[in-house]
């Protein structure tokens, strides 16, 4: 399950790409019908499990918490991950989003006004080295990526590193799927007033519908109900080892259907990125008991 969640996410990129190439689907169309759908069905899904749903908003701090986390979190993660699909590729945007725990470290070490540790600082330089790689091909006089797409997909791994630090209060008091499915269905209603997608005429065809029901449904919902219910059997930090598979999965599938392509440079780039995780789990393991979270 840790590892199929992962898995559809990253697919879901790829599908995106090609939906966002063969049809006449915006970014804020597509961000705004994903979020409304997901967060009814989870909302619905909490409360088939007896989950209480209404107890967030007896508390009005938690409600600020909460709007806090969809504009800067769930929102914005989903607006920019899209956007660097679109102005690039599923992969390297994909990629990109993955380059979050190096975000973590940064924002943490500003808000505590301190340097990283020896690992964080290790986990920056591999990171950053590996982007160049990604984004030059090891050719240093020109980008294999468009700007619009790495600034997209480096804004996307700040909106991911906001997404996992922000909700850690309400999630440990309420719940994963309450506050998941009210962020997701608040985020689906601001995108539907912003991007105004009843006003759109999207014309899909069959294959078009099959993709947008994809990564709303696999991509979406059921990616994260699998991640979540993974967490029941193995430890937190173990699944986000397995989500590596995740840029991996949007790699591969992009190469195997949209004809993406790296070269060698390209490759030790993304190992690089992904090796992160992996130094990020030592460090964790590293750590005394009582300052591990």
């Amino acid at each position: 399950m840790a590892s199929a969640g992962p898995f559809l996410w990253g697919s879901s990129g790829t599908v995106a790409q090609h939906l966002f190439e063969q049809s006449q689907v915006s970014v804020g169309w597509l961000t705004a019908m994903r979020m409304t759908f997901t967060g009814v069905f989870l909302l619905i899904f909490a409360i088939c499990l007896r989950k209480d749903i209404w107890s967030i908003f007896t508390d009005w701090r938690s409600v600020v918490r909460l709007l806090l986390f969809t504009v800067f979190g769930m929102t914005s993660v989903q607006l920019t991950y899209f956007m660097a699909i679109s102005t690039g590729n599923a992969a390297t945007a994909t990629i990109l989003q993955y380059l979050s725990p190096v975000m973590i470290i940064l924002l943490l070490s500003l808000r505590n006004l301190r340097l990283p540790g020896k690992f964080d600082t290790l986990s920056v330089a591999v990171a950053v080295a590996g982007t160049a790689l990604i984004v030059t091909q090891g050719n240093v006089n020109t980008l294999a990526v468009p700007p619009a797409a790495i600034v997209w997909g480096l804004l996307a791994a700040v909106g991911a590193a906001a997404y996992t630090l922000l909700p850690r209060g309400l999630l440990l008091r309420y719940g994963a799927l309450p506050v998941v499915g009210w962020s997701m269905l608040f985020g689906g209603l601001i995108t539907q007033l912003v991007y105004r997608p009843w006003t759109q005429h999207v014309p899909l065809d069959a294959i078009g519908a099959l993709e947008v029901s994809f990564i709303v449904v696999f991509g979406t919902m059921a990616a994260f109900l699998l991640y979540l219910q993974s967490l029941k059997y193995i430890e937190a930090t173990t699944a986000s080892i397995l989500g590596a598979i995740e840029p991996l999965s949007a790699a591969i599938l992009g190469f195997l259907f949209l004809g993406t392509t790296f070269n060698w440079y390209g490759i030790i780039g993304i190992a690089m990125v992904i090796a992160v995780t992996f130094i990020q789990f030592i460090a964790y393991k590293k750590r005394p008991p009582l300052q591990r979270d």
